[in-house]
C-alpha cells in the first residue's frame, strides 16, 4: 500500500499568495520526510479553488526542495495547453527532478466549459485532447516529431529535449476506470471504501483487456497503482477533529463557483457557465439522489452536500489517530485497491493544523501499512 497526497491549493484569507506558495512547499518536505508516495496537484483557473493553474512551475521548486517524494498534476488539462510547449516543460521538470514526475492527464470539466472561458470552441475539447495526448506520447519517445491532426500539424521536428523517465513518465488519471486503463494510467477515483472497490474491480477487468491489444508504442507499468482519494483532518481526539472539520469543509466547498463581478451575476458570462456545469454535475445529483439537473438561478455553484454528510459519505474523513488507523485498516481489507490518496490542507485549515494532520499520519497511521 502507497499512500499519496492530492491538493487544490485553496486560497487562504489570512496570509498572502508567497507566504501560501511557501507554506505548501513546506508541506511538501513533510511529505517526503514521512515516506508520502506523491503528491498530486489539480489544476482550476479563475477562481480560489486553486492558486497554482500552472503546476509545473509549483513542481520545479518542489523538485529542489525535496528528495525522494514522486510528484505531479492531477490533471493537466491538455486542451488548455499548446502541445509542444506542454512537451518541453514536462521533460524540463522531469530532468529536474530526477525523474519523479507523475504525469495526470484530462480533457477538463464539463466538456469544453474551461476552453470556452478563454475564448476557443468547446466542441474541440475532446479532439484537442487525444491530440495533445498522442503529441505528448511520441514527442517523448521520439528524435523527431510529426503529427498530422485535425487541430495540430507538426513535421520533422527535432526532439531537443528528452524526459529522464524513459520511454516517458507514468500516467495518471481522475474519473472513469475504463479511460485510465485504456491509456495505461495509475488511477485514482472519489468514493467510499465500498464504490473503490467497485471501481477498482473495474479498472482491473479494463487494464488486462486494454493490455491484450496494445500497440507497440503504447506504455504502461507493469504495476499499476489505483485507489481514492478524500479530504482527511487528524486532531489529538475525535471531537477536536469533528469541530474543526465542520467549517474548514464549508469553507471548502465555497471555493469551486466561479466568482463574478461586484454586483454581477454569477450564472451569465463565463463563470456561469461553469458553474452550472459544477452545480448540475452527476456526483452532485447523486450525492442528494436527484435524478435530473436542478436549475438554481440565483445560487453559484458549491459543494452540495455540508460536513456531516461529507464524513457519511467517506468524502472526508476526521478523527484522532487511532480512528483513521481504524479506516485505513478497513480501506486495506476491503477496497482492493492498492493506493490510499489524501488532502491534507483543504478549506480554510492552516498551515500549522495541516502540517500536524500529516506529521500525524505519517508517524501513527502509515507505519502500520507500509507492506500491507
Amino acid at each position: 500500500m502507497k499512500f499519496g497526497i492530492f491538493d487544490h491549493i485553496e486560497r487562504r484569507d489570512d496570509v498572502g499568495q508567497a507566504q501560501q506558495y511557501e507554506e505548501r512547499l513546506q508541506l511538501m518536505e513533510l511529505a517526503d520526510a514521512g515516506g508520502i508516495y506523491s503528491y498530486h496537484v489539480a489544476q482550476h483557473h479563475h477562481s480560489p479553488l486553486c492558486l497554482a493553474p500552472n503546476q509545473l512551475v509549483l513542481l520545479a521548486s518542489a523538485a529542489q526542495r525535496t528528495k525522494q517524494l514522486r510528484f505531479g498534476p492531477l490533471v493537466l488539462v491538455l486542451p488548455l495547453h499548446h502541445p509542444i510547449r506542454l512537451l518541453e516543460e514536462i521533460c524540463m521538470v522531469d530532468q529536474l527532478s530526477g525523474g519523479r514526475l507523475d504525469l495526470g492527464v484530462g480533457p477538463g470539466t464539463g466538456g469544453g466549459t474551461e476552453l470556452a472561458m478563454w475564448g476557443e470552441d468547446p466542441d474541440h475539447n475532446y479532439e484537442r485532447f487525444e491530440e495533445t495526448l498522442e503529441i505528448l506520447r511520441r514527442g517523448m519517445q521520439s528524435e523527431f516529431l510529426d503529427f498530422e491532426g485535425d487541430v495540430f500539424q507538426y513535421s520533422d521536428l527535432w526532439m531537443e529535449l528528452r524526459p529522464y523517465q524513459q520511454p516517458h513518465p507514468p500516467l495518471w488519471w481522475a474519473g472513469s476506470a475504463e479511460s485510465a486503463a485504456q491509456r495505461g494510467a495509475n488511477f485514482i477515483a472519489n468514493g467510499s471504501i465500498t464504490q473503490i472497490a467497485t471501481v477498482t474491480k473495474n479498472y482491473l477487468d479494463a487494464w488486462e483487456q486494454a493490455k491484450a491489444e496494445d500497440g507497440p508504442s503504447m506504455y504502461r507499468p507493469e504495476q499499476p497503482l489505483y485507489g481514492g482519494t478524500r479530504r482527511i483532518l487528524i486532531c489529538d481526539t475525535d471531537e477536536e477533529a469533528h469541530a474543526r472539520a465542520l467549517p474548514a469543509y464549508d469553507s471548502y466547498r465555497s471555493h469551486f463557483a466561479k466568482p463574478a463581478r461586484e454586483g454581477g451575476d454569477a450564472t451569465k458570462g463565463a463563470a456561469g457557465a461553469f458553474n452550472e456545469i459544477v452545480r448540475n454535475s452527476s456526483w452532485f445529483r447523486e450525492q442528494r439522489n436527484e435524478a435530473a439537473p436542478v436549475a438554481r438561478p440565483n445560487t453559484v455553484a458549491t459543494m452540495r452536500i455540508g460536513g456531516e454528510e461529507a464524513i457519511a459519505a467517506e468524502a472526508l474523513l476526521v478523527g484522532s489517530p487511532a480512528t483513521v488507523k481504524q479506516y485505513v485498516e478497513r480501506y486495506v481489507a476491503e477496497s482492493g485497491a492498492n493506493y490510499f490518496c489524501a488532502s491534507f490542507q483543504w478549506g480554510d485549515l492552516t498551515h500549522a493544523e495541516a502540517s500536524k494532520s500529516l506529521r500525524l499520519f505519517t508517524e501513527e497511521v502509515m507505519p502500520a501499512f507500509a507492506s500491507a
